[in-house]
């Protein structure tokens, strides 16, 4: 909603002259998809967090818990909104111009993009950190990393996603029809004021930090319990640092993948007066990957547990015919293991004999 444009045509001039075109049935057929399989992985991941708290909850609110619902819940709000409205887009045949006169339907397409964008890379740089300050610091962990405090953690996490998506509505900057006309983000196509390079640069350097703060907590826990493994003789112990190890190789490398082609992109356009057609096509299909990434946040946080890697277990054993590790170790899940830390954590006993168990040279 600038100065030169009523409104009602903001974004409508890349419609005429788009070089940026889409296959109608496949990406109906992929926003579908994608929609479908992305509430479904949430829906359970949330079924299991809640059994998983009933259970649990008397012994301890584990922090990470929190965290971990409030993800998968944010990514679940956003497969309904925003697939909700790009599967309208497609019924309507992509007729902005008919059914977005006043730009209020793109407003709030573009206002959830940023949003459910950005709000999962904090929470997921966010129960990093505290991960992290669990494993290395659990005295630390145990007196200021409580329930409320998360709580806090997540208002404010949520509130600076929130200001940031409200940011162009508040400085009167129209969010813009994209030229394959099927979502609305910020200007992409012939930026040339500072403002609208400025919108492009913030989100995607606040996604990078994310990603670089997730990698760093997450490589400091993982040498940590590394270093635990080689030093620890008791087996339980290994099998914790196993499934731990493999759950955040999964966080690191699923996150990078799915979400740095598209914001490499957009600070690529921030910097760079133009675009070409080859950008267009490689935005929204970095765009489908940063969706892929809600998709399987839940099967990387909450699903990928003793089952699943006992079945990949028996399948590479098979393939190769090495024995590799014995899973009949195993004693708890994943979601059981790092309730179990919290636990001892926050136990006031438990924190004056840390240093005579084999665990206590994770605070070391």
């Amino acid at each position: 909603m600038n100065s030169s444009k009523s409104p009602g045509l903001a974004g409508f001039g890349i419609l005429k002259n788009t070089t940026c075109h889409t296959e109608k049935k496949i990406s109906v057929f992929f926003s579908i998809i994608f929609m479908t399989v992305g509430i479904l992985s949430n829906s359970l991941a949330i079924a299991i967090l809640m059994k998983a708290y009933q259970r649990f909850r008397q012994k301890s609110k584990a922090s990470f818990l929190l965290l971990a619902s409030s993800l998968v819940v944010t990514d679940l709000f956003g497969h309904l909104i925003n697939g909700a409205i790009a599967v309208f887009v497609y019924a309507s045949d992509k007729d902005w111009i008919r059914f977005n006169q006043s730009n209020i339907l793109c407003s709030v397409f573009g206002i959830c993009m940023v949003f459910f964008g950005l709000c999962p890379l904090f929470l997921g740089s966010v129960m990093a950190v505290e991960r992290c300050i669990g494993v290395t610091k659990p005295i630390f962990h145990s007196t200021k990393m409580t329930s409320k405090h998360v709580k806090m953690m997540l208002t404010m996490v949520c509130l600076f996603a929130v200001l940031i998506a409200l940011l162009p509505v508040l400085r009167f900057r129209a969010y813009q029809i994209q030229a394959s006309r099927t979502w609305c983000f910020y200007k992409t196509e012939h930026v040339e004021d500072w403002e609208d390079r400025f919108y492009l640069l913030l989100f995607s350097c606040l996604g990078l930090l994310a990603l670089a703060v997730s990698f760093l907590c997450n490589a400091v826990t993982g040498i940590t319990l590394l270093r635990v493994k080689f030093r620890s003789q008791q087996r339980q112990g290994r099998s914790h640092h196993f499934e731990m190890i493999i759950q955040l190789l999964a966080i690191m490398c699923v996150s990078c993948i799915c979400w740095s082609p598209f914001l490499l992109s957009m600070a690529s356009i921030g910097i760079n007066e133009s675009r070409s057609k080859e950008t267009c096509e490689t935005i929204l299909f970095a765009l489908r990957m940063a969706t892929w990434n809600q998709i399987l946040d839940p099967w990387v946080y909450i699903l990928l547990r003793k089952a699943v890697l006992k079945n990949l277990y028996k399948i590479t054993r098979g393939c190769c015919g090495v024995h590799v590790i014995n899973l009949h170790m195993w004693e708890l899940s994943s979601i059981k293991n790092s309730l179990k830390v919290a636990a001892i954590s926050e136990s006031p006993v438990s924190s004056k004999q840390i240093n005579l168990q084999p665990l206590s040279s994770v605070g070391q």
